[in-house]
């Protein structure tokens, strides 16, 4: 097959799939739809891992890919940390939607993006998440005031799993929900773009948390240690002093914070 009908291929997927997504436009328009599209994605990616770690202490085979294999989760842990997240889009996350949806009501063109400008936009924006993140989380932990008072709740678990994912406090919630929400607004992404980043951050924040160390984890997919991936945020639940991006590893070996060992 041919580059010219690749591409054409690839357009015609894409338009379906938007086609199908605009048949719920009456959801898409809706004030419920942010919180109730991102806490349903967050909840589907954390379920398959909340099986492992239920069945990790009756399955030798499965804590072999525990990264911290003498850990244990236990259903108050996962409890709480549910809870925790339900509260934050309950009081904080959705009363700001639907502000947002007073302010800036949803408009969507009925034209798909095309297949190699949403590649290109989606990397944008997780490269550019990847650097706000980096840049808020080292200011937080190298600013007493600010880790005590705002970043501190989120490492109560020195072993993650994850439904510690989303365990923060309302400001560290906020801030990562507005670096997430404007990205795609300041690189101007179709909204199917902007829908397939959040899908793919969520996916990724989760993985990072997971605890787990798979053959098929992000960062043994992505060559020459470019992305650190659960092993890379894991040592910093631990250590605390480093490894402070969430996903790439180029701003710690910038600025020096990379911990070797979670290479």
């Amino acid at each position: 097959m041919s580059s010219s009908h690749r591409t054409r291929l690839n357009t015609m997927l894409l338009q379906s799939l938007w086609d199908f997504i605009l048949g719920y436009n009456a959801w898409l328009r809706s004030p419920f739809f942010p919180v109730l599209f991102s806490l349903s994605v967050y909840l589907t990616f954390c379920l398959p891992f909340v099986v492992l770690d239920l069945l990790s202490p009756r399955l030798a085979w499965i804590r072999t890919f525990k990264i911290q294999q003498k850990s244990h989760v236990s259903w108050t842990m996962m409890w709480s940390c549910l809870v925790h997240s339900l509260y934050n889009h309950v009081v904080f996350l959705f009363p700001l939607t639907v502000l947002h949806w007073f302010w800036r009501p949803a408009s969507f063109m009925p034209e798909a993006p095309g297949t190699l400008r949403l590649i290109w936009d989606v990397v944008a924006c997780l490269l550019l998440f990847d650097f706000q993140y980096f840049i808020w989380h080292l200011l937080h932990h190298k600013v007493p005031w600010l880790y005590r008072t705002f970043h501190k709740v989120h490492h109560k678990h020195t072993s993650t799993f994850a439904l510690t994912t989303e365990y923060s406090g309302a400001w560290e919630t906020l801030s990562l929900g507005f670096f997430a929400g404007v990205n795609p607004l300041l690189l101007g992404c179709h909204p199917l773009t902007e829908m397939l980043f959040y899908v793919l951050n969520i996916w990724l924040s989760v993985e990072d948390h997971s605890g787990y160390d798979l053959p098929w984890s992000t960062h043994r997919l992505v060559p020459f240690g470019l992305y650190g991936g659960a092993p890379h945020h894991d040592l910093h639940h631990l250590k605390f002093k480093s490894n402070y991006a969430p996903y790439f590893t180029h701003w710690d070996r910038v600025f020096g914070t990379l911990d070797k060992h979670s290479e």
